[in-house]
């Protein structure tokens, strides 16, 4: 179990995709007892009959300090006979699941056919795990990132589900675009706005901002609350030194004619937060992030312990309600 953090603190909402969210949970919960991770579903798959939500499961592994830490998802010490049988039938084998988390998808499938929200079913799965933190899909409804890539067993491009890009060509592939099927539909799930407008503070967590926030952002409502925060929204970057630390975020970011940068990231989320922690690789670029309209602050950024983890999250504490905001670029040509 995650150690208690101090009584009180902040109230935080954390915007949370995959490994790099939940390591930042990991050290969001050591410094405030009040966290709530609001997380993509974007990335959830059905396949061999269940229900799977990837991004929540490895939040809820890492904070409970289960996850395999050589993988960054699934739990430790796993086994994969189910696999191996599965595998022995000529069943679908691209997407591993091991004996042990086998048991999460099973529940959550059962639950989900009874009827119960996903949000409820996800409370449930996080008191089994005794986090010290609340754990909210964005939404209740069906959600799903796709991509149109180039097929190498196609003559055109052809639009794929996320877990086929991300696993099953092992995001290798040149994307051409991205869009969240459902999301114009959705509805933010219960307490999600309620727990952005009534935050101390908004993070949004060093996840890829094309695939693991954007989604989250796409669900009505969910935007314009966190602009709404934007006085106390810090973001990290998932980018350093122009590169990724896991995952195909810079080259998603070339492919989809963003700047793979701090500078980069520092524009996607100029409308949304006020500060931007970058790594200590990417101090000579601070000037030019805040030409972008946000206050820039470096610290050490990667997360290989607890520790680190803690003291990341208590730098992005420390951001909130400090002096010396830069105005956003609209502000500083005095438009509305």
């Amino acid at each position: 179990m995650t150690e208690s953090a101090p009584s009180g603190g902040p109230t935080i909402a954390c915007i949370a995709g995959g490994v790099g969210a939940a390591r930042m949970l990991r050290g969001l919960v050591r410094v405030s007892d009040r966290v709530t991770a609001i997380a993509n579903v974007g990335d959830d798959v059905e396949l061999h009959g269940l229900h799977i939500s990837p991004d929540l499961d490895t939040i809820t592994y890492t904070v409970a300090e289960a996850i395999d830490p050589e993988r960054g998802w699934g739990l430790a010490d796993e086994t994969w006979q189910a696999m191996d049988s599965l595998g022995r039938y000529g069943g679908v084998t691209w997407f591993s699941l091991g004996d042990k988390d086998l048991g999460t998808h099973l529940f959550r499938t059962g639950r989900l056919r009874s009827g119960t929200p996903l949000s409820t079913v996800t409370r449930e799965i996080a008191r089994a795990w005794e986090l010290p933190m609340e754990l909210l899909p964005v939404t209740d409804d069906p959600l799903r990132t796709h991509l149109v890539i180039d097929d190498p067993d196609q003559d055109e491009p052809v639009e794929i589900d996320f877990q086929e890009y991300f696993v099953k060509h092992q995001h290798s592939v040149p994307v051409h675009s991205v869009r969240f099927e459902g999301a114009i539909d959705a509805r933010p799930a219960p307490g999600v706005i309620d727990t952005i407008n009534g935050a101390d503070v908004v993070v949004i967590a060093p996840s890829n901002p094309l695939v693991s926030i954007d989604p989250v952002l796409a669900v009505p409502g969910v935007r314009a609350a966190i602009e709404a925060r934007r006085h106390s929204g810090v973001a990290i970057s998932p980018i350093i030194a122009g590169a990724a630390l896991k995952g195909p975020a810079d080259r998603l970011l070339r492919e989809l004619g963003h700047e793979a940068s701090v500078v980069g990231i520092a524009r996607l989320y100029a409308p949304l937060v006020a500060t931007l922690v970058i790594d200590e690789a990417d101090r000579d670029r601070e000037a030019e992030v805040e030409a972008e309209g946000v206050r820039c602050v470096v610290a050490p950024t990667i997360m290989k312990s607890a520790h680190d983890a803690a003291s990341l999250a208590q730098v992005v504490l420390d951001c909130v309600g400090e002096p010396s905001e830069p105005a956003r670029p609209a502000e500083r040509a005095g438009e509305t």
